[in-house]
């Protein structure tokens, strides 16, 4: 089996697995426990990659070794002869790409210091009520842009669907996504719903934020 997936439970690579089941592509599984006490991946992943993070995609036909999500995402794209890749419309292609990239460069990092403030004793409170606000730009943003088209880059899924499913679903875990964005919620239900995003869930072991 040529695809390989260095899969941490409760993370990103939840969404590489869901890809490579809409592609129909097959894929090998190597899972990988977070630390009880750090919530931090194990060290065995830098003996795949320096940076030991998850996902990491290994290509053994091509001797390729791919990290970060949205740079599997495009490879992927790539195998599958541009399947859930940029659609043929130039507004839409331009949306791919920024939602592409958006989910981990502009969305994502409020949400992480939201999760590591929580964390802290007395403060965390006080330094969350700041956050949110900065978050909540965002999920206006994304529910404005929902209400406007079925997808985030068109009509149909593609792989920014799949990259902004993470940061989405944390929100609504843990930073005010809920009932009062109905289009975003939508989305997430319908795409929860799909049979390819359900076989990754039962492949994928524990997923908090499905």
């Amino acid at each position: 089996m040529p695809l390989i997936v260095h899969h941490l439970e409760n993370s990103r690579s939840q969404r590489i697995l869901w890809m490579l089941e809409e592609l129909a592509l097959p894929y090998e599984i190597k899972r990988y426990e977070r630390d009880k006490e750090t919530m931090l991946a194990p060290p065995e992943l830098k003996h795949v990659h320096p940076l030991g993070k998850s996902p990491v995609l290994q290509d053994t036909d091509a001797g390729q070794t791919i990290v970060e999500t949205g740079a599997i995402i495009d490879y992927l794209v790539e195998l599958a002869d541009g399947k859930l890749g940029p659609p043929a419309h130039r507004a839409d292609t331009l949306r791919y790409r920024q939602f592409l990239h958006y989910a981990e460069g502009s969305m994502m990092p409020p949400l992480l210091v939201l999760l590591v403030v929580n964390r802290i004793p007395l403060v965390g409170k006080t330094a969350a009520k700041r956050i949110q606000p900065m978050i909540d730009i965002h999920l206006d943003y994304v529910e404005a842009e929902l209400s406007s088209r079925p997808y985030f880059a068109g009509d149909e899924l593609s792989g920014a669907d799949i990259m902004m499913s993470f940061p989405l679903e944390a929100a609504r875990s843990r930073a005010g996504l809920d009932e009062s964005r109905p289009a975003t919620i939508a989305w997430l239900d319908k795409i929860h719903a799909r049979p390819a995003y359900q076989a990754a869930l039962a492949k994928g072991g524990p997923y908090a934020y499905a």
